[in-house]
């Protein structure tokens, strides 16, 4: 009887970053420019490893992934979350939720696996480099790319499958700037305990097993770096402290949300603002800043850019 005086939520409210009216302004300015660094940032990586031969290798193929993934984890929820700095109430359709929940958890999931996969290929690239071409075909790059993709479209519909048939007939705001999963499922008006641990389980298995299997594989690459002194291993080191920055950057918001119990949802804001917006950023940054055959090509590039 309770249930059918309750009308069906067809919309939810996202409460944004901030409450203030005044910053509405200034966080869209901030916001804006951030995002076109992202999709400049990224884009330019991507025309410079498919414009160059000699970056046409494992580790800028999967490079040129990352940045792809990168522009779709940024795009799935800021262009909204800009849009919405303009509007006093701040509103998204039952159904553009669910899409949002969809591809965070498609172009995130895609990305750990991504991760892992670059981890690989400096394992083989170092550890054995006389196998590495034959091991790293183009045809193996390929199948990496497309697992990445397969689990990350796996775990999102597993995800999906616990909230799709959930019934909310009560609150709808949504502490947030876009739908994320545990604060959505939260306003079910049934009791979601179990849920939401199938949900932790369900990211925080994908997140832990991806980052100890990525702590495994630079363990083992950090030893033999340490046992070489050559200067081919002092690349390999500058090119690590690049990998372990970025995953570092990636795994660490995403475990401390899912798997962290005691977090609050105003520090999850803060890191969901960090793995969405920040580290699509600081990827362009860092694997430029770090890498000579990197910034040479893309001098190349606008070298011919300029002439034409």
């Amino acid at each position: 009887m309770n249930e059918t005086n309750h009308s069906q939520v067809t919309e939810f409210v996202l409460l944004g970053l901030s409450n203030s009216q005044e910053l509405q302004p200034f966080l869209f300015l901030i916001f804006s420019l951030l995002y076109l660094a992202i999709l400049l940032g990224n884009f330019l990586i991507i025309l410079t490893v498919t414009s160059d031969f000699r970056l046409h290798t494992p580790m800028y193929f999967l490079l040129a992934n990352l940045s792809f993934i990168d522009i779709c984890v940024a795009s799935f929820a800021t262009p909204k979350m800009i849009a919405d700095f303009l509007v006093q109430r701040k509103t998204i359709s039952f159904d553009a939720c669910l899409a949002q929940i969809f591809f965070v958890h498609l172009f995130t999931g895609s990305e750990m696996v991504i991760l892992v996969s670059m981890a690989y290929d400096r394992y083989v690239a170092i550890c054995r480099p006389l196998h590495y071409m034959t091991i790293m075909s183009h045809r193996v790059c390929i199948i990496l790319v497309l697992i990445s993709w397969c689990v990350g479209f796996i775990h999102t519909t597993s995800q999906l499958a616990f909230t799709v048939n959930l019934p909310f007939c009560g609150p709808n705001q949504v502490d947030s700037f876009f739908c994320d999963l545990p604060l959505v499922t939260k306003l079910a008006c049934i009791d979601t305990y179990v849920v939401s641990l199938l949900i932790v389980a369900d990211s925080g298995f994908l997140s832990l097993s991806s980052f100890l299997l990525l702590v495994l594989s630079y363990t083992v690459i950090l030893v033999t770096v340490r046992s070489h002194s050559s200067a081919s291993m002092a690349k390999a080191r500058s090119t690590l402290t690049a990998h372990i920055t970025v995953v570092t950057l990636f795994f660490g918001p995403c475990i401390f949300i899912y798997v962290w119990p005691f977090s609050s949802y105003s520090i999850d804001k803060v890191l969901a603002v960090f793995y969405t917006i920040f580290t699509p950023i600081l990827n362009p940054v860092i694997y430029t800043l770090r890498n000579k055959e990197m910034k040479a090509a893309m001098s190349k590039l606008k070298s011919r850019y300029l002439k034409s």
